[in-house]
């Protein structure tokens, strides 16, 4: 099990990235267009820079949804390989099974 203020951390940046992605896809735009003036963009990226980093999305860590385990981690079902194995292995998984010869 993964140590709770690792895991409340990450929930805070999702909640962060969610709350700002907005705004951070429109600067990014104005930032990227070559066609608007040079100053107009220096200006959306200081204020890029002015926001909240866990507001990135590239802070987000996966993290296992049941242990909150970070390596390992399955995105098709949002867990990691142990809990997808124990998963599976109990019949909750719909159509996997554990395989064995």
């Amino acid at each position: 099990m993964a140590k709770t203020s690792a895991v409340e951390r990450n929930n805070k940046r999702r909640k962060l990235a969610g709350r700002y992605a907005a705004k951070r896809a429109r600067l990014k735009a104005i930032a990227s267009n070559q066609e608007l003036p040079q100053e107009e963009r220096f200006s959306a990226v200081l204020k890029l820079a002015e926001m909240p980093r866990n507001s990135s999305k590239v802070r987000i860590r996966n993290r296992c949804e049941i242990t909150g385990r970070p390596r390992g981690y399955e995105s098709t079902f949002r867990v990691s390989r142990i809990a997808l194995r124990e998963l599976a292995s109990r019949g909750q998984i719909p159509g996997m099974v554990k395989s064995s010869w």
